[in-house]
């Protein structure tokens, strides 16, 4: 296992109209922020605001290429990037305890912060496909290149960890500075990770390390 400081290469934010970045995603151009009662889509190399979308966004967000999906309470809603419309329900498996979302391979990953779970379900459904423990609270949650990352948040220690998606064993560790926490995680499948900062309403861009140690394939 490697531990390294994490390099934030950008900051961005607060936002306009936003005190709070709850969940992170990428659509391969923009990158959407969950605050609250809104979807804010920013520029994510100058932190500009391009628009928002009227939805609940308490928590973890996921594109899949054509849609958003956003926590909101005790539900998933699928919805239409460019309509904003709520497309499908589905329920969350956390029941309203659920943090970080991503997708991958067909189905949705999502975080269970207190439990210190990551949940693979079925996208239609809910269902819970598997489960991977961790030993530390999960917030935002990405996969790049067959790498699974996680974001850690407990008291004033935040770090971003790469886990074997088999057994849960810590793979890679980057600790982001003291009382700079990651709600959410995600990437831009390469050298980028975005992490919403919680309360602190800002956007901050981290430097992906190079791999150490054997990924694994999505199941």
């Amino acid at each position: 296992m490697s531990r390294a400081s994490a390099e934030i290469i950008a900051e961005y934010g607060p936002f306009a109209g936003s005190s709070r970045v709850n969940g992170v995603t990428y659509d391969g151009r923009n990158v959407w922020l969950a605050t609250g009662e809104k979807l804010t889509a920013v520029d994510p190399d100058s932190g500009r605001t391009l628009r928002s979308i009227d939805v609940a966004a308490h928590a973890g967000t996921a594109f899949d290429g054509r849609h958003l999906f956003q926590i909101a309470e005790d539900r998933i809603r699928k919805i239409d990037p460019q309509t904003g419309r709520v497309l499908a329900t589905i329920p969350a498996p956390a029941k309203g305890g659920d943090s970080g979302l991503a997708w991958a391979e067909g189905t949705l990953w999502v975080g269970e912060y207190r439990a210190r779970k990551i949940h693979q379900i079925d996208p239609e459904t809910g269902a819970i496909l598997r489960t991977i423990e961790s030993n530390r609270f999960v917030t935002g949650v990405t996969w790049v290149e067959g790498e699974l990352w996680h974001a850690t948040w407990e008291g004033d220690e935040t770090e971003l960890r790469r886990i074997d998606p088999q057994s849960g064993k810590v793979l890679q560790q980057l600790a982001m500075p003291p009382g700079v926490g990651v709600s959410g995680l995600e990437s831009d499948g390469g050298d980028r990770f975005f992490c919403g900062g919680g309360g602190s309403g800002k956007l901050r861009v981290v430097r992906r390390p190079k791999s150490r140690g054997p990924a694994k394939a999505k199941a």
